[in-house]
């Protein structure tokens, strides 16, 4: 794999071309906390250059109306992203802190894969639909409803997965036929930026129907969130700010697609493997040290057998195997930034305050900015580490009584993103299932995240869905029309 040049000069694309800005921030290599590069600290005039070009872009072209330019376009950022994918591997890799591992799959490899998805999809979608005619008094009204695209796209993403995010907003909005601002997370830039120098350099796409910034502050995010010229806001990352944009978005009524949080439960049913199941919370817990929303990181397990399944748990979490993320045998790489890093530790912290057990783990490791795989048993389901998102790799261990108290539990929360049943018996896991309120479920380990399968969640955890047919539909607008048989 080659190594990342600090030194490149990343740029933003505004109505397709590649410029610096006024002032530059640096971003940080979070396994070694060392200054990884620089990348140009976009303005809220910048924010105002892009929102008027990506205007202009779906308002004087034939972007939104041309599907055969759009399908083409797909294809050529498709196979473009193919081509360049060891160099976003590279800077994953060095600026996320993901590791190899994962960019063979969530952080890379599988996003690339959504441009194909989008690309194939649009070639058969039904953009128009025939609903035959209607007589009224002696006369025949032919009708139809057409599907067209909503409009300018205002895209924020969060750092986590920054290339799975800008990919699963970006191809429908853009089979779609709408424009799109997308604005990178702060402490990920250069991964988006290099996103956005592949589009300019090997796309066909028209100036200004993509548009792609880095920022520094929150002043961009508010620029684009409140431009009256944005008809649509995709948004993913925290459920606070996530409610921010609500607000402000309600003065012009804009679409506003929100993914969010989530604080997801494993219910391990009385006949599930324990040994399998304890190996699957441990793992699943510290992918990408635990910074994934959709992460299970409660436990639930019947309270008889608490102590053994805690046991399972920690021996498995010993196994994780922490380091460099540009390391092959790598499992788990450094959180974000030491901000997160300390956040975690100082909610552990309180969570053993609280009369949680800490049974491994609980401390950071340096240098940079891990945080060792760490168990929580004995949880009070009501507690902050229960109730809140963490994003760093923590599981808590929360005894129930019985099935209807496991689901009690499972529902106890503000957030409905996902969750998983783990038993010998399917049909007894999918009736658990049912009754748990989120928006994905994995039964017995099941993997439900693809390019085709829709992605949201219930309650606070977001308004909306991603990837699959809806993540298209999210894009589009629907008219009817009703025409005189003459």
């Amino acid at each position: 794999m080659g190594s990342v040049d600090a030194g490149a000069a990343r740029r933003l694309l505004i109505d397709g071309e590649l410029v610096g800005a006024a002032r530059t921030f640096p971003t940080l290599n979070p396994a070694t906390g060392e200054v990884l590069g620089h990348a140009p600290d976009a303005s809220a005039d910048d924010a105002a250059a892009a929102v008027a070009a990506a205007r202009r872009a779906f308002d004087e072209t034939t972007w939104s109306t041309d599907v055969a330019l759009r399908v083409r376009c797909l294809d050529q950022l498709h196979r473009a992203l193919v081509e360049h994918a060891e160099e976003l591997r590279a800077v994953t890799v060095a600026e996320v802190g993901a590791t190899l591992a994962l960019t063979h799959g969530a952080q890379l490899d599988e996003p690339i894969g959504i441009v194909r998805y989008y690309a194939d999809l649009l070639r058969d979608y039904p953009l128009r639909e025939d609903l035959g005619e209607l007589e009224i008094r002696g006369q025949r009204h032919r009708r139809w409803v057409e599907r067209e695209a909503a409009g300018v796209v205002a895209a924020i993403i969060a750092y986590n997965y920054p290339n799975q995010l800008a990919l699963a907003k970006l191809a429908p909005a853009l089979a779609a036929g709408c424009t799109v601002v997308l604005k990178g997370a702060p402490d990920t830039p250069l991964t988006t930026l290099t996103l956005g120098e592949i589009i300019a350099q090997h796309t066909d796409i028209p100036p200004g129907v993509v548009n792609v910034l880095a920022s520094s502050t929150a002043e961009v995010g508010e620029a684009l969130t409140t431009h009256p010229d944005v008809d649509v806001i995709t948004f993913t990352g925290s459920t606070a700010v996530g409610k921010q944009i609500m607000k402000v978005a309600s003065d012009g009524l804009k679409r506003t697609f929100l993914e969010l949080g989530g604080k997801s439960a494993m219910i391990v049913l009385d006949d599930a493997d324990p040994k399998a199941t304890a190996m699957f919370a441990a793992f699943t817990v510290c992918a990408h040290a635990g910074q994934g929303c959709a992460l299970t990181t409660r436990l639930l397990v019947p309270r008889e057998r608490h102590d053994e399944i805690v046991g399972l748990v920690a021996g498995s979490m010993a196994r994780v195997r922490v380091g460099d993320p540009a390391d092959p045998p790598t499992y788990m790489g450094p959180l974000i930034s030491a901000r997160q890093r300390d956040k975690v530790d100082a909610m552990v912290k309180r969570a053993v305050a609280d009369g949680a057990t800490l049974v491994c783990g609980g401390a950071p490791i340096d240098p940079g900015f891990f945080y060792a795989p760490t168990l929580l048993a004995n949880v009070d389901p009501d507690s902050e580490i229960a109730q809140d998102e963490v994003f760093g790799p923590v599981l808590a261990v929360i005894p129930y009584a019985d099935e209807d108290d496991a689901v009690r539990i499972a529902n106890n929360s503000v957030f409905g993103l996902s969750g998983a049943v783990h038993s010998a018996d399917e049909a007894r896991a999918i009736a658990v299932a049912r009754r748990i309120r989120t928006g994905t479920f994995s039964i017995n380990g099941g993997n439900y995240f693809a390019a085709d399968a829709p992605f949201g969640g219930y309650k606070q955890s977001g308004i909306g869905r991603e990837m699959g047919r809806e993540g298209l539909e999210e894009f589009l607008e629907t008219k009817t029309f009703a025409s005189v048989v003459r």
